[in-house]
């Protein structure tokens, strides 16, 4: 039986290669989009096993796409691909319920494994991608419904921080200093009470910021 997929990526190239990737298998691609928004459009009109999902695109980014779908699609599998290596990315995918998160650099084996892993309803997380951000999902302080009183400037730069920019580009998105960026994030890594970028990225997302 075929497993039908949807590849939603802004790069013709990455759709391309992918759907070269899993021709021969019984991995079917029956629709590819190129933005966030068409992946939650195409999801909610089409019948799909596997969505495999870009986290950076232009019209709504894959991490919020995720968000949108899960909330309608709670038990469609969602495979999360990335060029970036980044724990703030997999912290956010993790605590959205995505079903795995692919490297772009990934070999065509693991590709198709991870596919047919989601397609099952199992989980295509590696144990070494979860190790990473353990911590951060378990932090007591993250499980507490507290109010934090964070400043308008702190929320902005928390919700960019989250979105995995780092501080030099949250700088330039919000038109202030770099050592500015650095003094917020301090400060809202204190008043969260969390240790790093990634336990308050899952924060965020816990308290729908993001």
């Amino acid at each position: 039986m075929s497993i039908r997929i949807l590849i939603a990526d802004d790069h013709e190239v990455v759709r391309s290669g992918l759907k070269s990737l899993v021709a021969g298998t019984n991995i079917k691609v029956v629709a590819e989009v190129s933005t966030g928004e068409d992946a939650v459009r195409s999801v909610d009109e089409n019948e799909f096993d596997v969505v495999l999902l870009d986290i950076r695109m232009d019209n709504g980014d894959g991490l919020t796409a995720l968000g949108r779908i899960k909330l309608d699609h709670p038990d469609l599998p969602i495979l999360m691909l990335s060029t970036y290596d980044n724990p703030t990315y997999v912290a956010r995918a993790v605590a959205l319920g995505a079903s795995g998160y692919l490297l772009k650099g990934s070999s065509r084996d693991r590709l198709i494994e991870a596919i047919q892993t989601a397609a099952k309803g199992e989980s295509a997380w590696a144990r070494e991608e979860l190790r990473r951000v353990t911590g951060a999902l378990s932090t007591p302080r993250l499980a507490a419904d507290i109010e934090v009183p964070l400043t308008k400037r702190e929320s902005e730069v928390l919700q960019q921080l989250a979105f995995g920019l780092t501080n030099k580009e949250i700088a330039k998105a919000l038109g202030i200093s770099y050592e500015t960026v650095k003094e917020h994030v301090q400060h809202i890594l204190r008043k969260v009470g969390v240790a790093d970028r990634t336990q308050a990225a899952v924060w965020a997302v816990r308290k729908g910021l993001v």
